[in-house]
């Protein structure tokens, strides 16, 4: 297995049970088993928010580690999948677990075909020989609650519905199926954000170990192309114990998970200039240190 190198200076200032604090673990974790890595899965996404605020603070999004540490464990923040991914790399290497990053393709439900560049930060596990994918950082509707066995065609039901890879000897591909959308403010109904399609394929990926250093390019590209989602939306969410909540732009939305009636239940409405930064600090525990410039101009995502 192929982790990320780190620095001796990282590893003293960077303090694993900072992280554990800031996720609300506070169990044993001395074997690297499936249960103790769910756990800890499952509190980074119930803690820790999918956001791209900094592009619309005027921040800069970094590979640095220390830098994500910093921002993610002591400043309260969440991120994205090379902040959050990245990190929860670390996290993997400290708790002893043999692990491998690697990069993939999401795909563009709007365009129906994988977008051309890696965008995405995954994590590979092994635990007593078997392989996981472990992905703390999709966000919204495609968030995994917990990782995934490696094995091709089998149905695995979490929380958000049923994750499955697909092979075809090469490539790795990931899908949902999730339930219907019920949306309870008829203004929304027709919304953008609110995708009816069942089954969503999520991303593809090889099995190629990646650095750091491979995610450098990517990271500038799409907080900075005018044709990157990032720059096109500013996008926090947060999964919940009853499904998730999200702060497109202006539009704040809350999920409800029903699987005993086939349905997800959304909330949503839009929310004034002034009380945007009210929303963030009250529904995703985030206070932003320099002021927020919501966008929401017409792109490829959706709840």
């Amino acid at each position: 297995m192929t982790a990320l190198s780190l620095t001796s200076s990282q590893k003293s200032i960077m303090d694993l049970k900072d992280y554990f604090r800031r996720i609300g673990f506070s169990g044993r974790y001395e074997k690297p088993d499936l249960a103790t890595l769910s756990t800890v899965h499952k509190l980074h996404v119930l803690s820790i928010p999918f956001e791209n605020l900094s592009i619309h603070c005027g921040e800069k999004i970094t590979m640095d580690l220390q830098v994500i540490y910093d921002k993610i464990v002591h400043s309260h923040r969440g991120g994205w999948c090379c902040e959050n991914n990245f990190l929860f790399s670390w996290v993997l290497r400290e708790m002893g677990y043999k692990y491998t990053t690697l990069s993939s393709k999401v795909f563009n439900l709007v365009k129906n075909e994988f977008n051309p560049k890696d965008t995405h930060l995954i994590n590979l596990v092994e635990i007593d020989g078997k392989p996981y994918i472990s992905d703390v950082s999709f966000g919204v509707w495609g968030q995994l609650w917990h990782p995934i066995e490696m094995i091709a065609g089998k149905d695995q039901p979490q929380p958000a519905g049923v994750f499955c890879l697909l092979n075809d000897g090469e490539r790795w591909t990931l899908e949902k199926t999730g339930r219907k959308p019920l949306v309870l403010n008829e203004a929304f109904a027709n919304c953008s954000l609110v995708n009816k399609c069942l089954t969503k394929t999520m991303y593809s990926f090889t099995l190629t170990p990646r650095r750091h250093d491979y995610f450098l390019e990517t990271v500038e590209y799409l907080q900075t192309s005018p044709e990157s989602l990032f720059t096109k939306k500013s996008i926090c969410s947060l999964q919940c114990p009853t499904g998730f909540r999200a702060l497109i732009g202006w539009t704040y939305c809350e999920v409800t998970f029903k699987p005993e009636d086939d349905v997800d239940i959304i909330d949503m409405k839009d929310i004034p200039d002034g009380e945007v930064e009210i929303v963030l600090r009250e529904k995703f525990n985030i206070t932003l240190l320099n002021n927020l410039t919501p966008k929401n101009q017409i792109a490829a995502y959706n709840i």
